[in-house]
């Protein structure tokens, strides 16, 4: 869908709390094994910096992610993100918790998920997200897919999608080109 349908827009410029999936969305979704069996996950540098210019213009972030990564910990703490719930298989529920914890109406909320076992959480929020790569019953039902690749700058586009429509992208710039 198009950054700029004006539905899209208005449900982005709601967002209070944007919650990302990992697998296919902060990273490529392709899933890596080392020697010992841990999983090796790799991040795009553009994504973390638009999740923290999207912290600085007031929006925090979250991740709801169905496996269990100390990758994913160690990444969410570089990026200041403060909730993180993982390794979880119900992500509706978790989701409900999460909203219930933070005193927050799911209108408010934003999720990028890129399968099937995201649409209970997409089809709650008030403003879904998918990456382009998503299966097709998944982009059909969502606000916005990004046109940058998963794990390549998806994240990025979707965060300056919401600085753009919440009239905060000129201010998070500002200081890179003073």
């Amino acid at each position: 869908m198009a950054a700029n349908s004006s539905d899209a827009l208005e449900r982005a410029r709601r967002v209070r709390l944007m919650i990302f999936d990992v697998d296919g969305v902060m990273t490529d979704g392709r899933l890596w094994y080392g020697p010992e069996g841990e999983t090796i996950k790799v991040f795009h540098s553009l994504d973390g910096h638009g999740v923290k210019m999207l912290a600085a213009g007031g929006v925090p972030s979250a991740i709801l992610s169905g496996r269990k990564s100390a990758a994913v910990e160690r990444r969410a703490a570089e990026l200041g993100i403060g909730h993180v719930i993982q390794g979880v298989e119900d992500k509706r529920a978790a989701y409900t918790g999460l909203l219930a914890s933070l005193g927050l109406e799911a209108v408010v909320t934003g999720y990028f998920g890129d399968d099937v076992v995201d649409l209970p959480v997409l089809l709650r929020c008030g403003f879904a997200c998918a990456p382009r790569e998503a299966p097709l019953a998944v982009r059909e039902r969502v606000h916005y897919v990004c046109d940058a690749p998963a794990g390549g700058g998806a994240v990025r586009e979707l965060c300056e999608l919401l600085l753009r429509a919440q009239g905060a992208l000129d201010a998070a710039l500002a200081k890179y080109l003073a």
